[in-house]
């Protein structure tokens, strides 16, 4: 199998930015969650660019601080978990990672000791 083959076919969403806010990679979930944004053609291009005033505000935060922002969202009848952080290469920031999870609006919680 080809190294990290299994991000491609992931039922959730991954998308992969650089500290300067360039899309370098998306997986296939990914391509179709946004095909009406672009798609494939989004990689190679700027995140800041298709996002309010205010996402962008956050983005730009997140990058200065390297911390992660996770919430959920509905959207068109679908509940997600969206979990951005940050990614490291050989310890240096290198971008940001999104992870969008579809998941159901009831669902267990399990505290464990």
């Amino acid at each position: 199998m080809e190294p990290n083959a299994w991000i491609k076919s992931f039922p959730g969403a991954i998308t992969v930015c650089d500290r300067e806010g360039i899309v370098l990679e998306m997986n296939d979930k990914s391509i179709q969650t946004l095909e009406k944004e672009g798609g494939a053609s989004l990689i190679g291009t700027n995140l800041f660019d298709c996002h309010s005033p205010a996402s962008q505000a956050i983005l730009h935060e997140m990058i200065a601080s390297e911390q992660p922002n996770i919430y959920s969202i509905e959207k068109k009848g679908i509940k997600k978990l969206i979990y951005q952080a940050p990614w490291y290469t050989d310890g240096v920031f290198s971008g940001l990672i999104e992870l969008s999870l579809e998941i159901p609006f009831e669902m267990p919680h399990f505290v464990r000791s």
